[in-house]
Formats: C-alpha cells, structure tokens, sequence
C-alpha cells in the first residue's frame, strides 16, 4: 500500500463514516468500510487495518449506548452463535485468495441492499425465536469474520422484534463490541499492520471521537430512511468496484 495524502483522507473519510454510524444506529453498518477502502488498499489490507479500529470506535460508542438500552435477552441468545460464527469465517478466510475475498465482500454488500430494497417496509412484530437467534448469531459471525459484514444476519433478526430505535441500536453496539473484539485476534493473525497501515491506522483514530460523538448527537434529530438510502447507494457503487477488481484480477 502506497502512503499518499489520497490514501490517509479516503481511509480517514471510511472510518469516520463507519463511527458516525455506529453513533447514530449503535451498528451494522461498518460494512460500508472495507469497500470504501478498497479504492486505495486491498480488502484484505482494509480489514487489517479496520480489524483494531473497531475496538476503539466500540468503546467510545458504548459511553453513548448504555446497558439500559441493550436488549439482554436477546443478547444471550445471539452472542454464542457470534463466537462460533467467527471461528468459522477465519477457516472460510485462509482458504479464499484476495481475488475471491473481493468477490464475495461485494457480493455480500450487493445482498444486503436487495434484501433491504425489495423488503417490505411495514415490519410484523413477531416473537423471539431460539433457533433464529442462534442462526443470525452464526451467520453474523461468519460474515463479521470475512467482510466486517455482520449487520444484515443481526438485522434481519432484531428488526421484527420491534425494539425501539435506543435499544435497536444499543443492542447492535454491544454485540458488534464482543465481535470485534474476539475477531480482532484471527484478522491479526491473517493481516499483521506494519509500516504505512500503522501509519494510516494512527491517523485514522482521530476520526473516531468525533464521528461517534457526532452521530450519537443526530440519533434523535437524523431522518433514518434518508440515511439509510444514501449509505445503500454508497453500498452499490463500491460494491461494483470490488465487485470488478475480483472478476478482473481472476480474468487478468
């Protein structure tokens, strides 16, 4: 990765978007990271450089998002499958070159806006489920694992609850904070930061205070829907590129 004053704003721009969001919906959303990313680094980079940031946004998001609004019985539901889901994803990971890595963090990226753009806006509340938590958890993990994209599987789980938005979100940041954490030590194994990504990862941690203070203080003001769409759209356009850089590299 080549150090230049494009990469470190584009870096900087990726993670203060990722904790602005994490301030606002308390998370899921870091999935926009790595592709926003891959404009200047590789994804497998990216995620070695997102994989110890995350920790740090996660502690400032959770001075924000308190116990009261983490939704427990749900959480013990969701965070063993979280665990194991990981472990899965870094087997999935080693066997995956970068080329096909690329693919399927855009494909993934792609999935999740479908299901969001022909889903029905007028969510059925419905009861908790064991096996759907359990299934979410896992999935969540595994994706978490391979495309810092664990957000979909949690949301398509919680969503139906019909949780308040303080408790939507705080649950999210809490279960993001034990997933990144437990992911941060195989991401480490696969992608050691030396050098330049040490070097963009420092200046990067000066955009977390800020974003996540920032979203945390638009949570009430923000017009979700509007917010949701512009980051879906941002979804689309970098999931193509990654999308392309895969297909090209296998093509080439």
């Amino acid at each position: 990765m080549d150090l230049t004053a494009t990469t470190i704003l584009v870096a900087f721009a990726g993670v203060f978007l990722i904790c602005f969001m994490k301030g606002a919906f308390g998370g899921g959303f870091s999935i926009v990271g790595i592709p926003l990313l891959s404009f200047v680094m590789d994804p497998v980079t990216a995620g070695g450089l997102l994989a110890p940031l995350f920790i740090a946004m996660d502690l400032f998001a959770l001075r924000y998002w308190k116990p009261s609004t983490w939704s427990k019985p749900d959480l013990v539901l969701l965070l063993p499958g979280l665990v194991v889901g990981i472990g899965l994803g870094y087997v999935l990971f080693r066997v995956l070159d970068h080329r096909a890595v690329a693919i399927v963090m855009a494909v993934v990226t792609l999935v999740f806006v479908g299901l969001w753009f022909f889903s029905d806006p007028k969510i059925t509340i419905r009861p908790r489920s064991t096996p759907k938590a359990v299934a979410a958890g896992l999935a969540s993990g595994v994706t978490t694992m391979v495309a810092h994209s664990g957000g979909p599987p949690l949301a398509m789980y919680l969503l139906p609850l019909g949780l308040s938005k303080e408790v939507y979100a705080g649950t999210t940041s809490l279960f993001f904070t034990v997933g990144n954490a437990t992911k941060a030590v195989p991401w480490l194994l696969l992608v050691r930061p030396a050098g330049n990504v040490c070097i963009v990862m420092a200046a990067c941690l000066l955009a977390i205070p800020a974003g996540v203070w920032l979203g945390w203080r638009l949570h009430g003001k923000l017009d979700q829907q509007q917010i949701y769409r512009a980051c879906y759209g941002l979804l689309v356009v970098t999931a193509l590129k990654l999308l392309w850089d895969g297909v090209s590299g296998y093509l080439a």
